[in-house]
């Protein structure tokens, strides 16, 4: 038989700043059918409730967007119990009105990623899960209302777009981006939030800008080290958000997210 898993019934995915809040940490190597996920997960205690955070680029951010093992990270939270995800991440800003330091919590995907593998559902029943409203709406006001009273600037409600990686937009592509109304652009929200949904789960995303995007606003391009800079600048209010964020989740859902979605039953183990 297998060691018995510590449960959770919140995830997060992060950097290993973002669990230093959390009581009784223990590290857990959960083993999936897709592969091995970016780290360990790191299973701890906030108020009460359960927590597990995984480190979706891995240790040191060694593993590049378009190469993050997204199934076997969803499926490792989940395979723990987890049923809340939230999904910090930086974005660049498409719009003048979305500045650096400001969290988005968005409502809307664009993909335009290629070639990810992003489905659980490879046959042989045919199955389509609603994927209309990508976000969860529950989640999400638990997520605005923890960052309104933390004091950070926050958007309820907005488009993401995702792009493949690694490079960043060309400033042509920004505007295309821009002009369609988008409000920012990201390169790992797909498929990380459909993969939640398929396997039942709530997903909300804190967004927090850390550039205009090329041809936005200003003439400089978007380096790593910028978008770097201004994340380690903001770590701290992103972690107060999750604080007080993770207490004020409903134990009870009151959304549509696990319609249709895959039964845990029939997953390879």
């Amino acid at each position: 038989m297998g060691a018995v898993l510590p449960t959770a019934d919140i995830g997060v995915f992060g950097g290993t700043a973002f669990y230093s809040f959390l009581d009784g940490v223990e590290e857990v190597a959960v083993q999936t059918p897709y592969g091995a996920p970016s780290a360990a997960v790191a299973v701890g205690t906030l108020e009460g409730r359960r927590v597990a955070f995984l480190l979706r680029h891995g240790p040191g951010h060694s593993i590049p967007a378009h190469r993050v093992n997204y199934r076997a990270n969803v499926w490792a939270l989940r395979r723990l119990g987890v049923r809340r995800l939230l999904g910090p991440s930086s974005v660049g800003s498409l719009q003048p009105d979305v500045h650096p330091g400001d969290i988005v919590v968005c409502d809307q995907l664009v993909d335009r990623t290629s070639a990810r593998d992003d489905t659980f559902f490879h046959g042989p029943e045919p199955a389509h899960v609603s994927f209309a409203d990508p976000y969860c709406p529950e989640l999400g006001r638990v997520a605005v209302d923890a960052a309104r009273a933390e004091g950070v600037t926050v958007h309820e409600g907005g488009t993401v777009v995702v792009i493949q990686g690694p490079r960043f937009s060309t400033r042509a592509e920004s505007r295309w981006f821009s002009s369609a109304g988008w409000h920012v652009v990201n390169m790992t929200q797909y498929p990380e939030v459909v993969l939640a949904r398929e396997l039942g789960m709530c997903y909300s995303g804190l967004a927090l800008v850390t550039d205009y995007d090329a041809g936005v606003q200003r003439e400089e391009a978007v380096t790593m080290e910028s978008v770097f800079r201004v994340l380690a600048e903001n770590i701290e209010r992103v972690k107060g958000v999750l604080r007080r964020a993770i207490p004020a989740i409903p134990e009870q859902r009151a959304c549509d997210c696990a319609a249709g979605a895959m039964d845990p039953g029939s997953l390879p183990t």
